[in-house]
């Protein structure tokens, strides 16, 4: 499942007018970056190591394995092809991301598509959720991590390193100053990676974890 890029989605749709918050370039890196990151968390790509017969800093497919979901199997294809930087990748991946990912929440039966009345030459749609329940937990895991200071999951940490990076935290929360500087230094220290030592029993650390934060890192600039 693309839990992370499914999760962003439901996060990004506004409880009001069920529109999608940011502009849609940056809301489509944020989607991009997020099917990148599921394939992380699955162990199918990875950024290049020294001793790789690629460049450094490249995003690598490690195996093909079985297809997953109609959501990431685009992405890790592409990198199958050839090995690409995290910019290239979420430009690459960002093309069709979010017609791919609502598609697959409305088979999920998460939202519902309706066609908003509107003079642009292309449709505009809204998307108002059917059931509430896996965004109320997403929301609640995010809320957590930051304001409780709670280990986030690593879909919860990733989540916030996206939107830390690409300043879209703004788009689910509304503080006051002070609660903006602590929100920003916690965020900060979850995209750092430091989530991973978190968790006083997860000695030795999962690699899926450790693959997420690394390739997590390696996108954050491709976001800025």
């Amino acid at each position: 499942m693309a839990q992370i890029a499914e999760d962003l989605f439901l996060l990004l749709v506004d409880n009001a007018t069920a529109q999608l918050a940011l502009e849609r370039q940056r809301r489509e890196r944020v989607l991009a970056a997020g099917v990148l990151l599921d394939l992380a968390l699955a162990c199918r790509i990875r950024p290049s190591a020294p001793g790789d017969a690629v460049e450094p800093g490249r995003l690598v497919a490690l195996r093909a394995g079985t297809a997953t979901d109609p959501v990431v199997e685009p992405a890790f294809m592409l990198l199958q092809k050839q090995p690409l930087s995290p910019s290239r990748a979420v430009a690459k991946v960002s093309k069709d991301v979010q017609e791919n990912v609502a598609l697959h929440l409305e088979r999920l039966g998460q939202i519902s598509r309706v066609r908003v009345p509107s003079s642009r030459f292309n449709p505009l749609y809204a998307w108002p959720l059917t059931r509430r329940e896996r965004v109320a937990a997403a929301r609640t895991d995010l809320l957590a991590a930051l304001f409780d200071r709670r280990p986030p999951t690593p879909a919860t940490a990733a989540i916030v390193t996206v939107l830390h990076a690409a300043d879209g935290l703004g788009a689910l929360l509304s503080l006051n100053d002070r609660g903006w500087r602590w929100v920003h230094s916690r965020a900060t220290e979850i995209a750092s990676g430091s989530w991973v030592d978190e968790y006083p029993t997860a000695y030795p650390t999962p690699l899926p974890e450790v693959n997420l934060a690394v390739t997590a890192s390696a996108l954050r600039s491709a976001l800025s």
